[in-house]
């Protein structure tokens, strides 16, 4: 049996703590804690060092799931999460005021991480009749990218699951 480690990272409020209490087959262990600054007009907690939980695979292997902290000066944690990561999901917030920005900066944030392992875009915050994809398709391509993308509700286990099988897909691949 094989651990897998995998990191869950975006802005504040892209739904990171919520996706993986949608999968997580043991208690989530959070670092919650009250808001106190800007993010409090945005949601009343914040993660400031990390979430952790597992998922079995089908396989018999465990998948070991660390969410960072949204905020930037957190930041410190983010490659402390990352070593030794085998993939990536960046969570991005539909709803914010850039969220292409957001993408961004976290694509670049986790670069040296990524290089070394997979990736895949969750869009969060989606509204069904003007979804928007587009934008994140148009955004990859004009960057040379080819990370899948898909919109989720962090709130559904099956769409974090789908995320998550398209990784592994790519890790076998």
């Amino acid at each position: 049996m094989a651990e897998i480690k995998i990191v869950i990272t975006g802005a504040v409020g892209s739904g990171k703590t919520t996706a993986i209490q949608a999968i997580s087959e043991i208690p989530v262990i959070a670092t919650e804690v009250d808001a106190s600054d800007e993010v409090r007009e945005q949601k009343e907690t914040t993660t400031v060092a990390m979430d952790y939980g597992e998922l079995s695979l089908d396989d018999g292997n465990v998948l070991k799931i660390y969410g960072t902290p949204g905020q930037k000066r957190f930041s410190f944690m983010w490659e402390i999460l990352a070593e030794g990561a085998l993939g990536f999901v960046i969570l991005v917030n539909n709803q914010r005021s850039s969220p292409l920005d957001d993408l961004a900066m976290y694509l670049e944030n986790f670069e040296i991480y990524i290089k070394e392992s997979t990736v895949v875009v969750g869009v969060t915050h989606v509204d069904e009749e003007q979804c928007g994809m587009e934008k994140y398709h148009d955004y990859m391509i004009n960057q040379g990218l080819s990370y899948p993308i898909f919109p989720i509700d962090a709130r559904s286990p099956s769409d974090v699951k789908v995320m998550i099988e398209a990784m592994a897909a790519m890790m076998n691949g």
